[in-house]
């Protein structure tokens, strides 16, 4: 009787199939976050509820995500990371079910924030598992740059094509509200049976004995994280609006009622988010932030105009400027975020980060769907603008002044 033993090139080849399965996984949740982008407007059409309970429902899957990633989201490097990507993709599947066979408003609350649990886990989650996979797979290329590419075209352009695909539905295919929904259930549960039998990469009883400080930044860097946390909520409250209102605005101000370009709109956004960022990837931190602090005003400022003269061109424009300009931002808020770090917390510090700024994507919302039952949309959207844009302005002042010195904040 003989034992197979593993060798080294088919090790290789597990570690490298996994990587691109985790890819894919991480991709298609993120894509069901956002998919019920062009769906607001038939919901709105079919429950006769207004653009409060629709910026409500898209904030419970925030308050998901954010309390996902601040109480669950260090677990991967104790429990390893295959045992939270695959709670977060049956999570997913479970949303699904619950989005596609409960179709009141309650339904569609909880499969909302079960959708944002699941998100939080994969996003906490599933960038060190692309790193540690690709790292298994090609030792010989420490430092590579790939698993940081792909996990931010996975996380953003997932984002992106959600709208999208449900947009698609929506217009040419019938049923969108339980079709859409039920696409995603299959796909996430395909791309489990795969995950499940990718391998671990964390050695769970080494994690175990070390448990580091789950927030702790570096001596003069406390103000730093704060900026570097206010770029990343200021950041999200515009894609936020994007994917909550975006789809009503196009149907209720440009008179526009195909789903396919509800769906485009807040697309365009997510997509140039991820370009700006997987184009200007090498570019130095202070000069990453400027650029992205220009052109996020631009895409603001047009997307008010847009509401002025009503033009379809001038929204999607409008869209790609403003996700540009979100991208690069938030990417800098990410490194200067990480950077403020005390090394074995930086885990913990970028979870803070990241539920600040799920945080902004959903209050914001909330703030200027209330906003709109008393004043003027347009208007609104020129004090919405210019608060954030002078809001992002003076935190990207705060993070490039040079850092002081003070004791390290240990958070427990």
């Amino acid at each position: 009787m003989t034992t197979a033993v593993a060798t080294p090139a088919r090790t290789s080849s597990r570690h490298l199939s996994g990587f691109w399965v985790v890819a894919v996984a991480f991709l298609s949740l993120m894509a069901f976050g956002t998919a019920p982008t062009p769906l607001w407007p038939i919901y709105q059409q079919r429950d006769h509820f207004g653009a409060t309970t629709v910026t409500i429902a898209f904030a419970v899957m925030v308050v998901g995500a954010a309390s996902s990633l601040r109480w669950l989201g260090h677990l991967s490097d104790r429990l390893g990371r295959r045992r939270i990507i695959v709670p977060a993709l049956l999570t997913g599947i479970l949303s699904a079910v619950v989005l596609a066979g409960w179709p009141s408003l309650a339904g569609l609350i909880i499969g909302r924030l079960l959708t944002g649990v699941a998100i939080g886990l994969m996003a906490s989650t599933a960038t060190a598992y692309l790193t540690d996979l690709y790292s298994e797979a090609r030792p010989d290329r420490t430092g590579s740059r790939l698993p940081g590419l792909v996990a931010t075209a996975a996380n953003l352009g997932g984002l992106a094509l959600g709208p999208l695909v449900a947009g698609v539905f929506a217009e040419w295919v019938g049923a969108p509200l339980h079709t859409v929904y039920i696409v995603f259930a299959v796909l996430m549960t395909i791309l489990l049976g795969f995950v499940l039998a990718s391998p671990e990469t964390v050695d769970t009883e080494l994690a175990d004995q070390d448990r580091p400080v789950r927030f702790a930044v570096r001596p003069g860097q406390l103000a730093g994280f704060g900026a570097a946390a206010v770029i990343g909520a200021f950041s999200f409250a515009v894609l936020g609006l994007f994917s909550s209102l975006g789809a009503i605005i196009v149907r209720g101000e440009l008179g526009i009622t195909s789903h396919f370009i509800a769906g485009l709109v807040p697309f365009l956004a997510f997509a140039a988010s991820a370009v700006g960022q997987l184009a200007l990837g090498k570019v130095a931190l202070p000069r990453l932030i400027t650029i992205g602090v220009v052109l996020f005003p631009i895409g603001l400022a047009l997307t008010a105009v847009s509401l002025y003269h009503a033009s379809l061109g001038l929204a999607l424009l409008a869209a790609a400027f403003a996700g540009a300009g979100v991208g690069l931002l938030f990417k800098g808020g990410v490194t200067q975020a990480a950077i403020a770090a005390e090394p074995a917390s930086r885990a913990g510090v970028l979870a803070t980060f990241f539920v600040l700024s799920y945080f902004g994507m959903g209050l914001p919302s909330i703030a200027f769907s209330l906003f709109i039952r008393h004043f003027d949309l347009k208007l609104t959207m020129i004090g919405f603008a210019v608060v954030l844009s002078v809001g992002a302005l003076a935190a990207v002042l705060v993070a490039r002044r040079p850092a002081t010195t003070v004791q390290p904040v240990p958070v427990s």
